[in-house]
């Protein structure tokens, strides 16, 4: 009887704990624009998913590729997405949809630099409904990085920005509501296709910030290895895979022009290689869309609005031409 006692005692202690745990989750953790993004694609069927970085993110809207291909999309981008990020995201999808072509934003810069740890550790793992891609994500990646942050995850947001939102973070988990219209800044806004806009800025006060850049010889092994996954993952399921590098403002492509030369001939050998389609909008189709600073919202290459809703249509154009449409 006593040994009973001390499991009933340790068992209500641990049922105590998780909901805490869950209760500061549900109030705490804000409900980020991938909440609506993995909300739609687990739920709606898309003919293109578009997976890659912020450029991604700012560059591509599936709405107005829709009008040219007339193929439903959505953008998975975000700052911080690495191939193991994309490749469980897929991964997920397929679990529960059917896409017919995942379309990789192609960002050099992040196949020579490491995942750091933080809030985008759990940006993506989070908001995964619990499936089988889930699993081997936390195995594969949470768990290799810290997995506490699984148990706190709140605890990478400042509580000072995120407290006073603890009331509509909990109404909109609570009633399951995605709307958008606080995905919303003076700078820039969420659309619910996942494409963000960025509003337009005076580029002649713009200052210089070196990017992110590839580097010969320094590739990490563990990001292409799961590059290499994603395109094998989508050859093995029947759906296309296309790599797209966005354009990049012409004083970055200048200043740093050893950098991205040395990364264009690695990652065309490496698509050729992998048999998959590539289109480099710096390289051959460097005159499909202009690179002049003003079409940008900085010198790194996140379009404004405008900008982004032209070479949204050109990349579907090209998509289209190139026979990219299967």
């Amino acid at each position: 009887m006593h040994n009973f006692k001390k499991v009933l005692k340790t068992f209500l202690v641990l049922v105590v704990c998780v909901a805490l745990l869950a209760a500061l989750d549900l109030a705490l953790y804000p409900c980020t624009f991938m909440r609506n993004d993995v909300h739609a694609v687990v739920t709606q069927q898309f003919d293109d998913i578009i997976v890659g970085t912020s450029h991604g993110k700012m560059d591509i809207d599936p709405e107005v590729m829709q009008e040219v291909t007339g193929r439903s999309g959505h953008n998975l981008c975000v700052g911080g997405e690495y191939g193991i990020d994309a490749y469980y995201l897929t991964k997920l999808i397929k679990e529960k949809q059917n896409p017919k072509r995942i379309i990789y934003e192609v960002d050099p810069g992040y196949f020579v630099s490491e995942k750091e740890e933080g809030n985008n550790y759990l940006l993506f793992y989070h908001e995964f409904p619990f499936s089988k891609a889930k699993v081997e994500y936390f195995w594969n990646s949470i768990a290799k990085c810290n997995f506490r942050t699984v148990l706190f995850p709140w605890y990478e947001y400042s509580l000072s920005y995120e407290l006073p939102k603890v009331k509509d973070t909990f109404t909109q988990k609570v009633t399951g509501d995605y709307d958008v219209s606080h995905l919303k800044s003076d700078s820039q806004e969420y659309h619910e296709s996942g494409f963000i806009e960025r509003y337009p800025v005076d580029v002649t006060k713009l200052k210089k910030a070196e990017p992110k850049l590839y580097e010969e010889g320094k590739v990490n092994e563990e990001n292409m290895e799961y590059l290499k996954k994603l395109i094998a993952y989508c050859k093995e399921n029947d759906i296309e895979f296309v790599a797209v590098t966005t354009p990049i403002p012409i004083n970055t492509l200048k200043d740093y022009s050893d950098n991205y030369n040395a990364a264009w001939k690695y990652f065309g050998q490496f698509f050729e290689e992998q048999g998959v389609g590539y289109l480099n909008f710096n390289t051959e189709y460097f005159k499909a869309f202009t690179h002049e600073l003003k079409a940008y919202t900085d010198y790194d290459g996140h379009m404004n609005g405008d900008a982004a809703e032209a070479y949204s249509k050109v990349l579907a154009q090209v998509l289209e031409s190139t026979g990219q449409k299967n």
